[in-house]
């Protein structure tokens, strides 16, 4: 029995190879998307402990809010980058449940983030998303609630546009290319709560200072940030 369950599991490998989503890796474990050595090398911030920390300075005195952080710092030809694009376009969403649930994890045991009452994910537009086939800020956000354990609310707010990439723009012209992308479809469920945005990368934040803003119009909204990754570049 032993050996048609080895030859069995040889054989799905073989068509359906399980392998590490940062380094390409087949020796990991059966329940994680990462090998154990990139596990261990992905560069955590420790921000969602500190007030003032970076990701909060890009925001102050553009946005108002309660607290913000982002868990990982994103670096080019890094492991973290060939994570970030398995998530973004490779389809791999059970590594978006993974990364979520550990960023859920850290974000509660900060008392910074104790009073939130439901998290809404950065929204795609819908034909990049019909496209992509998900949103990975809702996969983000759909682990993360289940950690917090309040719920995702992607119906709040909706995006008029899928802009071009913001990649080769200066901090401006990323800004300039976000105003007016976002509307409101429902303010009344989120009237007076302490609402979570999620993204996946910060790194002028012109984007999730765009939907912030407008998520600030509900009213008695309060507001925090936070991103799986912080890009400073």
């Amino acid at each position: 029995m032993n050996g048609i369950t080895s030859l069995k599991n040889a054989l799905l490998h073989l068509f359906y190879p399980h392998v590490c989503a940062g380094c390409g890796s087949d020796t990991l474990p059966v329940d994680s998307q990462l090998c154990l050595l990139c596990l261990q090398e992905l560069p955590e911030t420790g921000f969602e402990k500190h007030s003032n920390n970076p990701v909060e300075k890009i925001f102050a005195g553009r946005l108002p809010f309660e607290a913000a952080t982002a868990f990982y710092y994103f670096s080019k030809q890094a492991a973290l980058q060939h994570v970030m694009h398995q998530l973004k376009y490779g389809g791999n969403k059970t590594l978006g449940q993974q990364l979520g649930r550990t960023f859920g994890e850290a974000l509660k045991r900060s008392d910074r983030f104790k009073t939130i009452d439901a998290i809404v994910p950065m929204p795609l537009h819908k034909a990049r998303q019909r496209k992509r086939g998900y949103n990975q800020a809702t996969l983000l956000a759909e682990s993360i609630a289940g950690a917090l354990e309040v719920p995702v609310w992607d119906d709040i707010v909706h995006r008029v546009a899928a802009t071009a990439t913001q990649t080769k723009k200066n901090r401006v012209e990323r800004w300039q290319n976000m105003q007016g992308m976002f509307f409101i479809a429902d303010n009344q469920k989120a009237a007076r709560k302490h609402l979570l945005l999620i993204d996946d990368v910060v790194t002028t934040g012109a984007t999730l200072e765009a939907c912030g803003s407008v998520l600030l119009n509900i009213p008695g909204v309060r507001l925090s940030i936070a991103a799986l990754c912080y890009a400073n570049d």
